[in-house]
């Protein structure tokens, strides 16, 4: 079942309900808005942060439930050569330009078509030059609810050579936000992760996991290690970083045992910026819940963060003629008697 609210000036939202799952969208930002689902016990709660006010998803900062573009994550000081031109992006984020630029992707209205019972489609053209890339990029992001699973699915191509690094920047909370996130087991299937300086931007420097606080192959606490005395963990306030993958699906889990809710998270793309919420500041969310540090997780699958600078052949560089074309799902089960 679909039904449409709308909100204002073209802004909609967009319910998509099964026996499963009731899931909120919006067409501005593509936003994840409400993931509804119950427990162990029957109880239904609300697994992602957002606001009741939509002026809120306008005017702040964090693209709490937003797909994020052009660019997830950082350019290194809003500069990058591409065909031996060079671009200039906003700097919004100390020295560089982070997700998209001060209007990208997360701040704007998507057309969109109802598919069928279970799909949405949403589209966007960003005209050449937008936040000063490359190329006319013509958009699209289909979002599926089939059972327990939300899909969302991204598509582009391009007018001229251009950067493109899609992602979504959903906040979860399994708790149904009784609770911070220390008490919720992540697995991540990676093995090695990316360091960053002080300002969250990829050094370039990779570690193995192995011996380290970053080492979730098996289920672990997030509260057992995001506080540990790890330097790359002082320096990003807590996890802030990029883990590359090392199998091709149902790549992250994350369960919280009191609830037995549980989220698997599978993508095509070949790593996710894992992310502790360090910078949540207090802020008014929904159902009049403040939101602080640590009370949500983000799992942004993507691309490597910085690629036109550190990667020989980047993989953000989508060529004109070429398409991207890539998957996230996202699976919320009850597991009974964790």
């Amino acid at each position: 079942m679909i039904k449409i609210e709308k909100v204002e000036n073209n802004i909609d939202l967009i319910t998509l309900k099964n026996d499963e799952l009731e899931v909120v969208v919006s067409n501005y930002g593509c936003t994840l808005v409400k993931v509804l689902m119950k427990d162990q016990a029957g109880n239904v709660d609300d697994v992602v942060l957002g606001y009741d006010d939509f002026k809120s998803y306008q005017t702040l900062d964090a693209y709490i439930g937003a797909l994020v573009g052009r660019v997830a994550n950082r350019i290194k000081k809003g500069t990058f050569e591409l065909n031996g031109q060079t671009y200039h992006l906003p700097i919004n984020n100390g020295p560089n330009s982070l997700h998209g630029g001060i209007k990208g992707f997360s701040y704007q209205v998507f057309d969109y078509q109802v598919l069928d019972e279970t799909s949405v489609e949403f589209h966007y053209v960003s005209k050449d030059g937008e936040e000063g890339y490359p190329g006319e990029l013509d958009f699209k992001a289909i979002y599926s609810l089939e059972g327990d699973t939300l899909t969302m699915h991204y598509h582009a191509t391009t007018s001229k050579d251009t950067l493109i690094n899609i992602t979504n920047h959903s906040y979860f909370n399994l708790s149904g936000k009784k609770e911070n996130v220390y008490q919720h087991l992540l697995k991540v299937h990676a093995d090695r992760f990316a360091c960053i300086d002080p300002d969250g931007l990829p050094t370039g420097e990779i570690k193995d996991v192995k011996g380290t606080s970053f080492d979730f192959n098996e289920f672990a606490y997030i509260g057992d290690r995001v506080d540990n005395d790890d330097e790359q963990l002082q320096l990003g306030k807590g996890f802030d970083h990029p883990m590359f993958f090392n199998t091709k699906e149902n790549q992250v889990e994350l369960v919280h045992e009191k609830t037995g809710r549980k989220l698997t998270v599978s993508t095509t793309l070949p790593q996710a910026q894992i992310y502790t919420a360090n910078y949540l500041d207090g802020r008014l969310g929904k159902y009049g819940q403040h939101y602080n540090a640590r009370d949500a997780i983000c799992i942004e699958t993507q691309n490597m963060p910085d690629a036109i600078h550190l990667e020989e052949n980047p993989s953000t560089i989508l060529k004109a003629g070429d398409t991207y074309d890539e998957k996230t799902s996202y699976k919320f089960e009850v597991i009974k008697n964790l």
